[in-house]
């Protein structure tokens, strides 16, 4: 092959179109943007991040409050030393606790404490309050349901095993389908 012909990956990606490269920085800027958001609110009015506010929520919503730390980081996305890190934080606030796994001793179960309970439904009505003004009220039921259908889209080639929380159902489509 000839310098001439010789090709970079770059040279040889798709461009994208202006209609493209539009909605990409729009999105990029929404996930830039977002989390933020979300933080500053939940610090301000509970001292939590919303990484920690979605690991609490992870253990809410398990069987007897208690998940083993790789099912916690597999639905949070979060590699084991983060969680490790995020819990050990939590710990020390008496919002969680860790013990060995009974099934399995080398495995380390967590168990949202009832401080932690309690944390997570006061934080709520403002984390719901902040979502719905930040991203919710700004679309209209037809926009939402394509939200919800444009995410599921992305979700299926990001998360194909479906393993975040966030790949759940529509409710008004569960309930007529």
């Amino acid at each position: 092959m000839s310098e001439n012909s010789a090709t970079t990956p770059a040279l040889d990606a798709r461009p994208m179109t202006p209609d493209e490269m539009a909605a990409w920085q729009r999105l990029a800027a929404v996930v830039e943007l977002l989390p933020p958001a979300l933080d500053a609110q939940l610090l301000r009015d509970a001292k939590l991040t919303h990484f920690e506010y979605t690991v609490l929520m992870v253990l809410a919503d398990a069987a007897a409050h208690t998940a083993r730390m790789t099912a916690i980081a597999s639905s949070t996305n979060a590699t084991l030393p983060r969680l490790s890190h995020v819990v050990r934080r939590l710990e020390e606030r008496g919002l969680v606790e860790r013990f060995p796994c009974p099934e399995d001793r080398r495995a380390t179960n967590a168990r949202i404490t009832d401080a932690g309970l309690a944390l997570l439904d006061a934080a709520a009505p403002g984390h719901h309050d902040t979502v719905r003004s930040v991203v919710l009220d700004a679309l209209n039921p037809e926009q939402l349901d394509q939200l919800y259908l444009i995410a599921g889209s992305l979700l299926e080639r990001l998360d194909p095993d479906g393993k975040l929380a966030a790949t759940a159902c529509h409710p008004a489509k569960a309930a007529t389908a």
